[in-house]
């Protein structure tokens, strides 16, 4: 016995020394800041081998290589390091940031016809303003360029000055990109390092491993959203028949190929930010981001940091906010440089009946394509009722795996409910199916109009108002029966829009001066181009795959907001991103298609907190009267209020910026220019002032008067009350002031509005009374 101790404890020794002499080796990034006009790649890219040698031990030199290499809109690289390496180079003089190269996830038509009779206004104009000059760069999964979303018919040719390219794979030639998609490229790590000899290498001309082309379908998805051209009959197996486009069907798309199925890595994420920069893009649409439960601050999060600078050289960056609603401080891509992007449901739905053997027809929500005819019902139970030997009843219930007896299921619906979140209508499809059910009803409130898609397996969804009929029908019935019908689309459906349960939602975890998400955009059962399926289980039988499909996320949204920025781009070519934010911003709608007030999924009011500034409408934002400019200065004080030092900066700035406040306070933050307006701290001994500066798009000599909306005992005040502007681009500025007087402790919810008689300029504002 005391040997085999002894040699236990020799074992646990030998492991301890083991894992002492071969520490773990990760993939870093290391952030070194704005770009130096002085250095060409070649010798930044010698400069930062030379960082890697001095920290790699001699016997490990075979390391001393880059994975990446930032060179064109910032400066820093990538490399594979162990955790104390890191922590040495973080300390190194010339670098502002090392973080893990950490994966982030993806978030995953009728919407724009819907946008357009929202706004009120004729949707004719969109085609006599766009303009086919404007460049959107996808950072996605990749593109299926067969699909006749992007087919360039009648579109010139490519702009002069785009400097992009399209890379060649085995299943990708340069004749697959035209004048619509005119750049595509791809990325793998491994294939694109600079390695320490020759230290000349440069990344832009290395063939990788892999290819531009989409096989996944969430790019694909994402691009001709933002920028498809039009397709007329499209439709995903006869539903959601009509018209496809893009919002900006004359605009160009450049695809980078940064994401599989599994995610994307942080180091690819920056490098094909810093490609399209160079490349020559005007809007870059993100449909990525960290999980809100690990959020990096704005100097470690990838996006915030490539968006940042893409910012400096005039570049748009709109992400999607995150799929972690509705839960507060799950918003993600916060940073106030970007455009952050809630989802919202359109004037469409997927109804699925049933039809219980009463006779009653209750409304459900689904996409299936389902055989099954009201003229035959099948059995009708619960999951409860039909678990298998020894399964506990919540299980069963929940349609959790291996939950159902498979004798007791046969040839019968099964109603299950979603009480457990970790089991998803995917998996409970599955186990009805496995359990050779004839088709299963969820009840479960927060997803119930977001369509599941269950191919050919009769399913629908219902809320708990209709699943208490569907309770009380079997209770009050000796042998209940039923019927799922196959899907049918539903236009014009009302309330809409409505924020989706998914999207996730403000205030932001890392600050609260800002008010985050933005602005809110379709996310709901969105039809666009996809790639030919290779999931038998989504096609139905006899079917051929579809070119389109319907997704749902805030990955969906995300494109929206691109294509209707480069809308407003096309006309406006020397606007800033930060005056194209601000004219999407303050011309978002707050009511649905019945006139009231945009609801959440749950029939509450929406906030700001849910919906943004609330939902676009591109046609009003090219005329929005007023804009908002965020300077490259504002987010630098944005920086010294959230707390970094000078040093810092001025390596991110690449210029001589100092912070002005001896005293920079986080409370300051929602001081900068910004289209809306965050108070995180608000009490009766403090109020608050801040200064807006506003500037005259519209016409000349020009007057507005001011409107406020706030909540009861929040004391809001604007001065001048009146805003005159003799010119064009000419800039006036205002202080607003908020006092509490005996507020609901909490945040509380408003709006300061101009208008000139012509436009309409909502500054939406959050306030937490404490």
């Amino acid at each position: 016995m005391a040997k085999l101790i002894q040699f236990l404890i020799f074992l646990l020794a030998s492991n301890l020394c083991f894992a002492t002499s071969n520490p773990k080796i990760q993939s870093y990034v290391v952030y070194l800041g704005g770009k130096s006009n002085d250095k060409n790649p070649e010798v930044l890219q010698e400069s930062h081998l030379q960082i890697l040698s001095s920290i790699i031990p001699t016997e490990e030199q075979e390391r001393v290589s880059l994975t990446q290499s930032y060179h064109h809109a910032f400066v820093g690289f990538s490399a594979m390091l162990t955790e104390k390496e890191a922590k040495l180079l973080s300390g190194h003089e010339s670098v502002i940031s090392v973080f893990l190269d950490r994966t982030l996830e993806l978030h995953t038509t009728r919407s724009w016809d819907f946008l357009a009779s929202e706004s009120g206004l004729k949707s004719d104009r969109l085609n006599k303003r766009a303009s086919n000059d404007v460049i959107i760069g996808i950072i996605d999964t990749g593109i299926w360029p067969e699909s006749p979303s992007f087919r360039d018919d009648g579109m010139s040719e490519v702009p002069s000055r785009w400097k992009g390219v399209c890379m060649e794979a085995s299943d990708f030639k340069k004749t697959d990109c035209n004048r619509k998609i005119i750049g595509a490229r791809f990325y793998t790590n491994q294939a694109e390092s600079a390695k320490a000899s020759p230290p000349s290498n440069n990344s832009d001309s290395i063939t990788a491993v892999g290819s531009p082309r989409d096989s996944v379908g969430h790019g694909t998805h994402t691009s001709s959203t933002a920028a498809g051209s039009v397709v007329t009959d499209a439709n995903y197996y006869g539903l959601a028949q009509g018209l496809a486009k893009g919002g900006s069907p004359s605009s160009r798309i450049a695809m980078y190929k940064a994401c599989s199925l599994g995610g994307c890595a942080s180091s690819t994420i920056l490098k094909a930010i810093d490609d399209s920069v160079n490349d020559g893009v005007d809007v870059i649409s993100i449909s990525i981001g960290m999980s809100s439960i690990f959020q990096a601050d704005f100097l470690n999060d990838p996006i915030s940091v490539g968006a940042f600078h893409a910012n400096q050289r005039g570049v748009l960056v709109i992400c999607s906010g995150g799929n972690d609603g509705p839960d507060p401080f799950t918003v993600v891509n916060s940073a106030p440089w970007i455009v952050t992007v809630a989802a919202s449901s359109i004037d469409r739905s997927f109804q699925s009946d049933i039809v219980l053997g009463n006779n009653t027809i209750l409304k459900g929500s689904a996409i299936n394509f389902s055989n099954l005819t009201s003229s035959v019902q099948y059995p009708l139970v619960l999951g409860s009722d039909v678990a298998g030997k020894y399964t506990p009843v919540s299980e069963a219930s929940n349609c959790y795996p291996g939950s159902l007896d498979a004798d007791k299921t046969k040839g019968k619906i099964v109603v299950c409910v979603s009480t457990d979140p970790s089991v998803s209508r995917k998996v409970k499809t599955l186990v009805a199916q496995g359990a050779r059910a004839k088709g299963l009803i969820i009840i479960d409130d927060i997803t119930k109009n977001i369509p599941f898609d269950s191919g050919s397996f009769p399913f629908s969804q219902v809320g708990s108002d209709v699943g208490n009929q569907i309770l009380q029908y079997i209770n009050s019935t000796k042998k209940p029966t039923a019927v799922i019908l196959a899907t049918q689309d539903v236009t014009d459906f009302k309330p809409a829009p409505q924020v989706a349960s998914f999207s996730s939602r403000g205030p932001s975890g890392l600050t609260e001066g800002i008010l985050k998400p933005d602005i809110m955009a379709p996310g709901v059962s969105i039809l666009a181009a996809t790639i030919p399926s290779m999931d038998v289980g989504t096609v139905p039988a006899g079917k051929k795959p579809s070119s389109f499909a319907i997704k749902s996320g805030t990955s969906m949204a995300c494109p929206h907001v691109a294509g209707a920025a480069a809308f407003v781009k096309s006309a406006h070519r020397n606007w800033s991103p930060s005056m194209i934010r601000s004219a999407l911003m303050t011309t978002a709608l707050t009511t649905n298609n019945l006139g009231m007030a945009i609801a959440t999924n749950l029939g509450g009011n929406a906030n700001h907190h849910d919906m943004g500034a609330g939902e676009m409408s591109p046609l009003r934002a090219l005329s929005p009267g007023l804009v908002f400019e965020t300077t490259t200065e504002d987010y630098l004080h944005f920086l010294c209020y959230y707390g970094y030092k000078d040093q810092i900066i001025r390596k991110i700035s690449g210029s001589n910026f100092s912070c002005n406040s001896t005293n920079p306070s986080p409370d300051l933050i929602s001081t900068i220019n910004y289209p809306t307006i965050s108070v995180a701290r608000l009490d009766m001994r403090s109020p608050v002032t801040v200064t807006r500066s506003a500037t005259n798009v519209g016409s000349q000599n020009c007057t507005y008067t001011v409107k406020i909306d706030a909540p009861e005992g929040l004391v809001v005040k604007v001065s001048p009350e009146t805003l005159v502007f003799e010119k064009r681009g000419e800039k006036t500025s205002y202080q607003i002031s908020f006092n509490d007087t005996g507020a609901v402790k909490g945040y509380g919810f408003g709006a300061v509005t101009w208008s000139d008689g012509a436009h309409t300029v909502r500054t939406g504002f959050a306030v937490n009374v404490l």
